[in-house]
């Protein structure tokens, strides 16, 4: 019996929402906003907080600082009963911090990394990690950590650990292809439009798919207000996004992971697995703070039974 439904590795961190913030302040210079909320961020800690929404058993593994906003994510985290005993705390760095500037238009970051950056695949203990039944994985850093992936990718899957990753934005540019050899380890591969185009060389989303299919039997891209699309075992389906009032952007693409991760580990096709993501990532972006929005499985089923057949309608049109 495995000990956890997900384990969830990468990073953890606080988010300062800064809301209604016009223009940056001259030296001397102090400016009044709308609103300042704090938040637990980082993709990996809004994935696992999602998850756990919906109602599975969740384990986090990442570094945080031996500092306040350390205990504030720990305690947030326990308060969806996520599993915190695989979490390191940091002796040198503090918790990481991102300042997000008008999350409600075209989002600014201010970010200091911290502890997460001390979180190497390499020093991952893979045994405790394995308690779960399905590892969620991010922080991918092409060439840099990519043999580590690798490895650790190879090792679980021949513990009989179901794996995804959402491999996230290359953040050197380069846009690494081994990335593609990475794909073949993982159940699930998750990425967004964006993230597609640049590594495949493509720039039509079915030539992209078709392309990554020929490495990875399941992949999951975001398509923004368009919905989403995945291809798995060659069948390509869409779902079309869900109407929503968009108060913040932050964490809509890790809500929609969380959604179709849910539906994908309690045996839901393809679809379904879209339409849960497409749900959860909706929501989303209703309230500030990457997962406050987010449902529970009651608030998910709800919500399907109010705009199902609407977007049934629409996507047969």
């Amino acid at each position: 019996m495995k000990k956890f439904d997900a384990v969830v590795i990468g990073d953890a961190n606080i988010d300062l929402v800064v809301a209604g913030l016009n223009q940056i302040p001259q030296p001397g210079q102090e400016i009044f906003v709308d609103n300042m909320t704090m938040h637990v961020g980082g993709g990996a800690a809004l994935f696992a907080i999602s998850l756990a929404k919906l109602g599975l058993h969740v384990a986090f593994n990442g570094v945080l600082g031996d500092d306040s906003y350390g205990h504030y994510v720990r305690e947030q985290f326990g308060q969806y009963g996520i599993d915190t005993s695989l979490i390191k705390t940091s002796k040198t760095s503090n918790t990481g911090i991102t300042i997000a500037i008008n999350p409600e238009t075209d989002r600014s970051f201010i970010t200091y990394g911290g502890s997460n950056m001390e979180l190497q695949i390499r020093d991952l203990d893979l045994s405790q990690i394995a308690q779960g039944k399905h590892v969620h994985v991010t922080g991918y850093r092409g060439r840099r950590n990519h043999e580590e992936f690798i490895a650790m990718a190879k090792t679980l899957s021949e513990m009989g650990v179901s794996l995804s990753c959402d491999v996230g934005w290359d953040d050197s540019g380069e846009w690494f292809k081994g990335v593609f050899d990475l794909m073949a380890y993982f159940d699930v591969f998750l990425m967004n439009e964006t993230e597609a185009f640049h590594y495949t060389g493509f720039d039509h989303i079915e030539e992209s798919l078709r392309f990554m299919g020929g490495y990875s039997n399941h992949i999951v891209v975001k398509l923004g207000p368009k919905g989403a699309v995945a291809m798995k075992e060659g069948q390509i389906t869409y779902h079309s996004a869900f109407p929503a009032e968009t108060v913040d952007t932050t964490g809509a693409g890790d809500s929609f992971n969380a959604g179709y991760i849910f539906g994908h580990l309690t045996g839901q096709n393809v679809e379904t697995c879209l339409q849960y993501g497409n749900v959860c990532g909706a929501l989303s972006v209703g309230a500030h703070g990457g997962s406050t929005g987010t449902p529970d499985k009651d608030g998910l089923e709800a919500f399907i039974l109010q705009f199902g057949d609407h977007i049934k309608e629409r996507m047969e049109a």
